[in-house]
């Protein structure tokens, strides 16, 4: 299917706002811990994929995965960082906290790739990563003075550091001339992700309302826009992405506050400003540089 422009922002819209469930949804957990939440909703979306792809590439697209080369599995342990840490962050600290630490992405990325791949790196986004870089150190040092746990927004910080080495794996490989599939990548993530936090989500809790709602985390939060992203970024510009992109913060932030009672403190709405002020900044610049 061919996407016109439109069509791609109307469809990352709408991936962004099925990303942004996440929280709410597991606020309504009844029994279901950390690991199992994590474990269960990997792979629901594992299970979900293997219908969904043969319908997006054709049947032939885990055949192929054999000749994906090593890129393709370093980018799958990629995904499954991504997928892991994210939910056992959600389960240990506040939607808020997470979703402005996952903003700092498209910055780490641009880190990442100046310090592993040598590509230069404009003045500009240096000023962006030392301002998201304060928000940040803001927003955890307010939460240390008052005695939180830094666990979860540690564990959330591991996601947009996955994010940047995946986005790392791959532009060098398209450099050396091979081109990664993400979506089979995308399916590698989640059966090591489901592998990985099985031992540790026994023995099982889940009610079937549980089961239910972390089955719909699997094919409506992650499954379906994780495909639909990976489609649009065919089309859209990478600023075009990361602009988008940060409606899931506020998208994440709103349904938690209304559907979950989950109201982030000043310390959470200070930082998040200066980091999302930071990114937005830096990537309309970059979008009207290429316009």
């Amino acid at each position: 299917m061919k996407l016109t422009h439109n069509k791609a922002v109307l469809l990352m819209l709408a991936a962004t706002l099925m990303w942004s469930i996440a929280g709410v949804v597991t606020r309504h957990l009844e029994h279901a811990q950390k690991f199992e939440v994590t474990f269960w909703r990997s792979a629901f979306m594992v299970l979900c994929l293997l219908g969904i792809l043969p319908l997006v590439q054709g049947k032939d697209v885990f055949k192929r995965m054999r000749h994906g080369g090593i890129a393709l599995w370093f980018s799958g342990l990629c995904w499954c960082g991504m997928f892991t840490f994210f939910m056992l962050a959600i389960m240990l600290t506040t939607v808020a906290n997470v979703l402005v630490t996952l903003s700092l992405a498209p910055l780490l990325t641009a880190l990442a790739a100046r310090l592993f791949i040598g590509h230069h790196v404009p003045v500009r986004t240096w000023l962006a990563i030392v301002v998201a870089g304060l928000g940040i150190a803001y927003m955890y040092g307010s939460q240390l003075g008052q005695g939180v746990s830094l666990a979860g927004t540690l564990l959330a910080l591991c996601v947009p550091i996955s994010g940047a080495a995946n986005w790392t794996i791959n532009h060098y490989s398209h450099e050396q001339g091979h081109e990664v599939d993400m979506m089979p990548a995308i399916l590698i993530g989640g059966v090591l992700s489901a592998m990985i936090t099985l031992p540790l989500a026994r023995p099982f809790q889940a009610s079937n309302h549980d089961l239910g709602l972390l089955f719909g985390l699997g094919l409506i939060q992650l499954a379906i826009p994780c495909v639909l992203v990976i489609m649009c970024t065919k089309v859209l510009k990478a600023p075009e992405v990361a602009l988008l992109g940060l409606l899931e913060v506020i998208f994440g932030i709103l349904l938690a506050w209304l559907g979950a009672g989950e109201v982030p403190g000043p310390d959470v709405l200070v930082g998040g400003t200066l980091v999302i002020g930071a990114l937005v900044a830096n990537e309309w610049v970059a979008w009207r540089a290429r316009v």
